[in-house]
């Protein structure tokens, strides 16, 4: 007897799809579209390894199948589970084919589970690699290397046994009191879209049908608009207008799917009174019919069951849900019960046939019915520290320098008072969404400049403060060994470190009280209203300054925290965002010089909660400010200073005026060139940024400026180099009434600089 044809590894996805969809029953199909466990419920640890649970088997049995089955290596308080309780890297691909064993051997038609887990900056599972958070991330400017790190993560990932990894890529900082600031790479769409390709390429690798058993298909979180909810509160209403969702929250999606992406979450967000799990105008409309999209939308976790409000009962809602485009559930109770929706005529069969079909052609497309197991691979030889902590050096972004203090290896510093709630505590720089760490991995700031310092240099340290509330006991002893010192290094910021003891949500959000009993001020949950350091901080700030001693302030962060104007405070203010877990090394050679600072900033820093919004591309309408504060940011998107100067050029146009017509043929009609030139005494790599204003002309009102364009070159001292930038119809398009981006004639300005506050321009007449 011959081979079914969905059996035939030659054979078209489509035709296997179709071919196996014709042998299923109803509660088959529904089992595919549902992702009710957490996977660390299907297995118990043993004295002698791992055991599936009985709760894993009934739920096989129910649906004779699983579509997909969450977090199976996840670790963390949430989830509970802890070293001794979870899968390690040397058991991670034994447990994963268990698990898919007895799914395939044990089923009527053997077809695998999709493995999903969370990879938000590096793998979330016990001895996963821990990469900077995004908008460290961001900072660095530099997709090829984060391509090359998700290339790494997502070989991990496929090593352990997972096939689907989920990260965060589409939500921007447009409220920096957010607490998911830190899984987005900044506030800006342009940015944000090089980043969202760099990670598809690198995640899944190549274009095509397949996807490699060293690669992983990436699910893009959050669709959309996540990132501007009303008052940066988490998951709450958002009040954009379709233009502002297009031109904004919409263009890191579209470069993913344009890249290939496998999948995309719907957000929990609603967006003009629906919610996006339940958004047909988005979900079909936009991302399915107007983008082409064939991949796999997500529901976010437990996201559907909050449709119950608007559909009155369960089934109503999985079929509200599935009508507009959602594909696969996460752990709620609406989705089980689709089976009954179809017999009650709430959804058409062929509907969830749409759906089934896509989660089965991703399994399709990663080859799990021709290997469906693991086995044992070849352990990747790339240490696991040294990828992040690349990204880590190459995100620590100056904010502000006296242009003597840094680096420390340039002056006579005997002694180093290192400070702050943040300089030994290796938690604290690794942000949310991470596994538990084995002892001794990582490195703190602390210990980063212990190692980094010249022999004969004396490092003391002293935490001076909580790292929130207003406890100053330990201010006494910090001003002593600042009074002591040649220098202080000063670290501050936040925390997204969850704690054993601290509450959560059903869907994993941290639930942190106004009185914050636990020391979180960022992460999954975590909003706050101020984002002034807490007063415990901002005291040790004016303490150790008072002392005379130069102050270098490090910021370890998940968010822009706003910052008072430390001119005379602080000799130097850094940002090394959340480093990740060798971060303190990194930082550590930034400030001794063994690393030029490279990053710029990806996100506005504001200078209090009070001006937001504060980011750099709002509509220019011309706003003076405000009468007790301006308006503008305390440092401006883009910004970042080195240990050097740069001087740029007038930008030059290869022509002043270029008729619309020439932007529709895909050539690029002309160019702007601007020399840049090192004029200070040591090396530079500087990045070279490309905005656009529409100055006259265009069918809606303009912004103030736009990234188009981003260079970074290499710079010796005394070097000069020109840099070029293409400008065609990406660099000038604008969102139209017609709801498509296009070249429209009027006057525009070209400009280049080092940050979006610093530019020199030249006019181009766009004529019709």
């Amino acid at each position: 007897m011959s081979e079914p044809l969905f059996r035939d590894p030659e054979a078209p996805v489509a035709d296997r799809v179709r071919d196996l969809l014709s042998r299923m029953t109803l509660t088959e199909k529904v089992g595919q579209v549902n992702q009710r466990m957490y996977g660390w419920d299907t297995y118990e640890r043993t004295p002698s390894g791992h055991r599936l649970t009985d709760a894993f088997r009934a739920e096989v049995a129910a649906w004779n199948g699983m579509g997909a089955l969450y977090g199976l290596q996840r670790a963390d308080p949430w989830s509970g589970v802890t070293a001794e309780t979870g899968i390690g890297a040397a058991d991670g691909a034994r447990v994963s084919d268990a698990v898919q064993r007895h799914v395939v051997e044990n089923t009527r038609l053997g077809i695998p589970v999709l493995l999903v887990e969370e990879m938000p900056h590096g793998l979330q599972a016990l001895d996963g690699t821990v990469l900077p958070v995004n908008l460290a991330v961001g900072a660095t400017w530099n997709p090829e290397l984060y391509e090359e790190a998700a290339a790494l993560a997502a070989g991990q990932l496929r090593a352990r046994g997972g096939h689907v990894a989920l990260v965060s890529a589409l939500d921007l900082v447009r409220d920096p009191r957010w607490g998911r600031a830190e899984e987005c790479f900044g506030e800006d769409p342009y940015l944000a879209a090089r980043f969202t390709e760099a990670l598809v390429r690198g995640v899944q690798g190549p274009p095509g049908d397949r996807i490699g058993p060293d690669r992983a298909a990436v699910v893009l979180k959050h669709f959309a608009g996540q990132g501007a909810t009303v008052g940066g509160r988490n998951s709450a209403a958002t009040e954009l207008g379709a233009r502002e969702l297009h031109e904004i929250h919409l263009v890191a999606a579209l470069a993913g799917v344009r890249a290939g992406a496998a999948g995309v979450m719907a957000a929990y967000n609603e967006f003009d009174g629906v919610p996006c799990a339940a958004s047909h105008p988005l979900l079909t409309g936009i991302l399915r019919e107007r983008w082409g999209f064939g991949g796999l939308v997500m529901a976010d976790g437990l996201a559907i069951d909050r449709l119950v409000r608007l559909a009155g009962d369960p089934v109503a809602a999985g079929a509200l849900a599935l009508r507009a485009g959602t594909d696969l559930s996460l752990w709620d109770d609406c989705y089980p019960r689709l089976a009954e929706a179809v017999r009650r005529g709430l959804v058409e069969e062929s509907t969830l046939d749409t759906a089934v079909g896509r989660v089965l052609a991703l399994k399709f497309r990663l080859g799990l019915f021709e290997r469906p197991y693991t086995g044992v691979r070849e352990a990747d030889p790339t240490p696991v520290e040294q990828i992040g902590e690349r990204v880590a050096r190459e995100s620590v972004t100056l904010l502000a320098h006296d242009g003597v203090t840094l680096p420390l290896a340039g002056r006579r510093v005997g002694r180093v008072a290192v400070i702050g709630p943040n300089a030994d505590c290796v938690p604290q720089q690794i942000g949310d969404y991470t596994a538990p760490q084995r002892p001794g991995t990582g490195s703190s700031v602390l210990a980063g400049i212990r190692a980094a310092a010249p022999d004969g240099t004396d490092v003391t340290y002293a935490r001076g403060c909580g790292l929130v509330g207003g406890d100053l006991l330990g201010l006494p002893g910090a001003v002593a060994s600042a009074a002591g010192a040649d220098v202080a290094v000063l670290v501050l910021g936040g925390s997204s470190a969850r704690e054993s003891g601290a509450r959560f949500d059903a869907n994993g959000a941290a639930v942190v009280t106004s009185g914050n009993p636990v020391e979180m001020t960022c992460g999954e949950g975590v909003d706050l209203a101020e984002l002034s350091l807490p007063e415990g901080q901002s005291a040790l700030l004016d303490a150790v300054a008072a002392t005379g001693t130069p102050v270098v302030v490090v910021l370890v962060q998940g968010r822009p925290h706003a910052l008072p104007d430390l001119t005379g405070g602080a000799a130097a203010v850094l940002s090394a965002w959340y480093p990740g877990p060798w971060g303190g090394r990194a930082v550590a050679d930034v400030l001794f010089g063994a690393a030029e600072p490279q990053g710029r900033l990806p996100v506005s820093v504001p200078r209090s909660a009070a001006q937001l919004p504060v980011f750099y591309n709002g509509k220019d309408h011309g706003y003076r400010g405000y009468v007790d504060q301006p308006a503008t940011p305390r440092h401006p998107f883009g910004h970042g200073l080195s240990y050097t100067t740069v001087e740029y050029g007038t930008p030059r146009l290869s022509l002043p005026s270029v008729a619309v017509d020439l932007f529709g043929d895909g050539t690029r009609p002309l160019s702007c060139t601007v020399r840049v030139t090192n004029t200070g005494g040591r090396p530079v790599r500087e990045t070279v940024q490309l905005y656009v204003r529409r100055v006259l002309g265009g069918t809606s009102w303009p912004r103030v400026r736009e990234l188009r364009g981003f260079v970074r070159v290499e710079l010796a001292p005394g070097a000069s180099t020109e840099v070029t930038f293409p400008v065609d119809a990406r660099t000038l398009a604008s969102f139209t009434y017609a709801g498509e981006w296009a070249v429209e004639p009027g006057e525009f300005a070209i400009g280049t600089g080092p940050s979006s506050r610093s530019t020199r321009e030249a006019r181009l007449t766009v004529t019709a």
